[in-house]
């Protein structure tokens, strides 16, 4: 993602009084006033030459008509010279501003499981191993991270780590409360032109049917245009269900920024980590 930060863009003729740049305005006005000075002194001089001549002449050919003319184009010059400002508003030069996208370096991960009476402690372990992993890879890329642990099972909440990956819960399982908790907290907290958005879920693939399609809904039409990257893991060694199956059709209409992969045990963890992020990984 990227910011706008103003900088400075070369000097003008034009703008506000607080943006004058002093130094580039009085070198300006110097060599202004040189410009204008030196046909008048170059006048001066000539007349000055001048009266020198006519009052070195003998006293029966000096011509005193002559000297007064001279003495007063003399005074009539210096005066020209001294009336040359010492600053004009033609002479002012203001720095101008630019709006210059600048990267932001900064990111938020939102952690988001389903904790419901299908999910074990095993399936929890392993789910935990990967968000450290992510989130590792992203404090290596980020000067700030920031970690947001979602929870879900037919209601989701925003919890502590503790509470996130220990506390028990029973009942079913609709995901859609959570990715609907996650867009709540970005809109509130997150702009997206100041983060970049990353999102990990960790499910067992349990969803009631009804609730996949409404998923999809909202990857495809609220959450994945503001996010950097969404990953997917299922930790199941059972064959795919609904949810799954929605989540494809995400990943066809945004294959860059949305992955998906199943995890049987804790030892695919790394490998599946490194096939989600592999393009990623290669740049870093």
């Amino acid at each position: 993602m990227e910011e706008v930060k103003m900088v400075r863009a070369g000097l003008s003729r034009d703008g506000v009084p607080s943006r004058i740049s002093i130094t580039r305005s009085m070198r300006e006005a110097y060599a202004r006033r040189i410009a204008m000075r030196a046909p008048i002194k170059r006048a001066l001089k000539e007349a000055q030459e001048l009266l020198k001549t006519e009052e070195k002449k003998d006293s029966v050919l000096r011509n005193p008509a002559r000297i007064a003319e001279l003495k007063a184009e003399i005074e009539r010059l210096e005066k020209r010279i001294e009336g040359v400002p010492f600053i004009d508003t033609y002479d002012l030069r203001y720095h101008q501003l630019s709006a210059q996208p600048q990267p932001s370096n900064q990111a938020v991960m939102f952690c988001v499981m389903d904790v419901s009476g299908s999910m074990t402690q095993n399936h929890k372990d392993i789910a935990k191993r990967f968000f450290l992993l992510l989130y590792l890879f992203l404090e290596k890329h980020y000067e700030k991270v920031e970690l947001i642990f979602v929870r879900h099972h037919t209601a989701a909440r925003e919890v502590s780590e503790e509470e996130f990956f220990y506390s028990r819960e029973t009942g079913g399982t609709i995901v859609s409360s959570a990715l609907n908790l996650v867009n709540k907290i970005i809109e509130k907290r997150y702009p997206v032109g100041q983060w970049n958005l990353y999102v990990a879920q960790a499910s067992d693939g349990d969803n009631w049917d009804d609730d996949s399609n409404i998923c999809r809904d909202l990857l495809v039409k609220q959450l994945m245009p503001q996010l950097q990257y969404y990953a997917y893991v299922e930790i199941t060694p059972h064959d795919h269900q609904s949810l799954w199956h929605e989540y494809e059709s995400v990943v066809e209409e945004f294959p860059e920024r949305f992955a998906m992969r199943q995890i049987v045990e804790a030892g695919d963890i790394y490998p599946v980590f490194r096939e989600l992020f592999k393009r990623r990984l290669s740049q870093s």
